[in-house]
């Protein structure tokens, strides 16, 4: 090939190069001219409902009711903030100290959190006991969801259930819808409302896990505890809140937990709305609880008791002591078992509680009784409950001073006439105080009961007298001793005879 030919053919390679690198640019750099079709874009169509409607997704599972119940229950409740003494520090609810220089002057003073529930649209408030207890004059604030704040007053309190009523100066607020916590069954959802350490408004949700507990947190000589138990989040703050159902009807005022944390474990508890409902109109109309009375002592029925008396089945209450009217007019005796009361069956004893509390004094109730294998009812017109005596008026004067350290045990077991003795095995220590006629004669007491013990569970209370063991008076701790002891190597039960506090006479059987 001749020397230009091979310039030639050189020149129109690098020719046919720079072609295809353009043609690869215009590829890369999208700028190729295309012949594209024309398209017009009219519409767009969007979607403004979803695909399943609220109604729908309700009939398929409760849960989705939880928005609607949250909407017409959040508004109800309230945040409740409580100055109170210092004695009140390490309550479970929180408490921020008052850091200052003025306060270094003044008495000590904590701040408490808590919740309540509007009941009216004029400003009555739905709360627990323990929220508002020994608040200081003007020392309780309410806060409403829609973040207005208001002074808040007591109308009045209830200890034997840890409830109370608050009053603030205003109308037309929002009022919670009170549902029938007899309807409440174990298994279906609920949703807890309050305000757990200072978070406003939360709502969590869970079932009902237990009715009727008794959980023993109540400090007062007539407790009533029936609590409905969620698992539910309740932690600090949420006390005096909403528990409601997936109508957002307030079935309960959450109450308390079960925890060895100090915070959620999955237990909650909670008074239900039908005796919050009955102790907030007593309040309202009295400025306190009307509490009728049967005048009896009472034990649930378990399967030795049911066997000693004859029951072929386990059920009701039986009546343990009758100390007086209005039961003793009935006619009732000790050993009756109430089954019902108007008609409502009673297998617990703190159901049994909850049923009579539902009434006032000079009401009618129709218990239903079974004696020896008969069943028939009997109708009481209940009486107004005493004030309860104090036990230092029960003993000798020169007694008192000495009642006030019963948290100390003096450690000889025996000094200036007094004694004790641990029977652990039933869960109780005995105090024994000499009389003032006879220095070798002892009136006896139960000094300590254990929570959940057998004596606890039987119904036996600290200042409870002992007057008889297994047929036979107590003289001395000796001799209680010696009996306790033979019956334990006999492996007989221990039949008491007590007088309680408020002067009634018990008979209680301890295996």
């Amino acid at each position: 090939m001749k020397f230009r030919d091979k310039i030639l053919s050189g020149i129109l390679l690098i020719l046919i190069g720079i072609m295809l690198g353009m043609i690869l640019m215009l590829f890369r750099t999208g700028s190729f001219p295309f012949d594209l079709a024309e398209v017009q874009v009219t519409e767009v169509n969007r979607s403004t409902e979803p695909a399943w409607s609220d109604e729908d997704l309700e009939k398929i599972d409760d849960r989705f009711l939880f928005q609607s119940a949250a909407k017409q229950i959040t508004p109800t409740v309230v945040y409740v903030e409580t100055i109170v003494t210092n004695r009140n520090r390490g309550r479970e609810e929180d408490i921020e100290e008052e850091d200052g220089f003025w306060e270094r002057f003044l008495p000590p003073r904590a701040r408490t959190v808590g919740s309540g529930v509007l009941i009216t649209k004029d400003g009555y408030i739905l709360t627990n006991n323990h929220v508002i207890e020994d608040a200081v004059r003007d020392g309780i604030s309410v806060t409403l969801n829609d973040k207005r704040s208001f002074d808040a007053r007591v109308v009045g309190r209830d200890p034997s259930t840890d409830l109370a009523v608050l009053k603030i100066d205003a109308n037309n607020l929002p009022a919670a819808v009170i549902g029938n916590s007899d309807e409440v069954d174990v298994g279906e959802w609920v949703l807890a409302v309050g305000n757990p350490f200072r978070l406003r408004s939360t709502v969590t949700a869970g079932i009902v896990g237990a009715l009727s507990r008794d959980v023993q947190i109540i400090n007062d000589d007539y407790r009533i505890e029936s609590f409905i138990q969620t698992d539910a989040a309740i932690n600090r703050g949420n006390s005096g809140g909403a528990l409601v159902n997936t109508s957002g009807e307030l079935i309960g005022i959450n109450t308390a937990i079960a925890t060895q944390s100090g915070s959620y474990q999955g237990y909650g508890f909670a008074v239900p709305s039908n005796l919050a409902l009955k102790i907030a109109r007593d309040i309202i109309e009295f400025g306190e609880p009307k509490r009728g009375l049967l005048g009896i002592q009472i034990i649930t029925v378990d399967s030795q008791t049911a066997e000693r008396i004859g029951m072929d089945e386990i059920r009701g209450v039986m009546i343990s002591g009758v100390p007086g009217n209005p039961a003793e007019d009935a006619g009732l005796q000790p050993d009756d078992v109430i089954l019902a009361v108007n008609g409502e069956t009673v297998d617990e004893s703190n159901l049994l509680q909850e049923r009579v509390a539902m009434f006032r004094p000079n009401d009618q109730v129709t218990l239903t009784i079974w004696r020896e294998g008969q069943t028939f009812d009997r109708v009481l017109t209940l009486e107004e409950r005493p004030e309860q005596e104090p036990l230092a008026s029960r003993m000798d004067v020169e007694e008192e001073e000495e009642l006030d350290e019963w948290e100390e045990i003096p450690e000889s077991g025996y000094e200036r006439g007094i004694e004790h003795q641990r029977f652990d095995i039933f869960g109780f220590t005995l105090r024994a105080l000499s009389t003032p006629e006879d220095p070798d004669t002892f009136n006896i007491y139960f000094y300590r009961v254990q929570p959940n013990s057998e004596a606890w569970n039987k119904g036996i209370r600290e200042g409870d007298e002992l007057l008889e063991l297994n047929g036979a008076g107590v003289k001395n701790m000796d001799g209680v001793e010696n009996e306790i002891s033979n019956s334990l190597k006999n492996n007989r039960s221990l039949d008491l005879k007590l007088q309680t506090t408020d002067g009634a006479i018990g008979f209680y059987k301890l295996n």
